[in-house]
């Protein structure tokens, strides 16, 4: 149910704002993103996972704290990031 090596790199080449980040809000996002979908994938064959289902919802919690404080640092940046991914707001 996690991501592989492969699409982890993929998207830290893609969301990077410099050379070898891997720590920017853009990059953490997107790799939650990313397992959040796989998640939403699994439980639609495995409608009574609760225990992974408590886990996709600590990481969508997660997501939206990283996605308020970019907010609160540097509204284009969020504005760019949320267009990017296809996120609701």
């Amino acid at each position: 149910m996690s991501i592989t090596a492969e699409e982890k790199q993929r998207l830290m080449k893609e969301f990077a704002t410099k050379e070898g980040d891997t720590g920017s809000p853009e990059v953490q996002v997107a790799i939650l993103s990313s397992r959040i979908a796989t998640l939403t994938e699994h439980f639609k064959t495995h409608k009574k996972d609760n225990h992974s289902r408590r886990g996709l919802l600590k990481l969508v919690a997660q997501r939206r704290k990283l996605l308020d404080y970019l907010k609160a640092k540097d509204e284009g940046r969020y504005q760019d990031l949320i267009k990017r991914l296809g996120l609701r707001r």
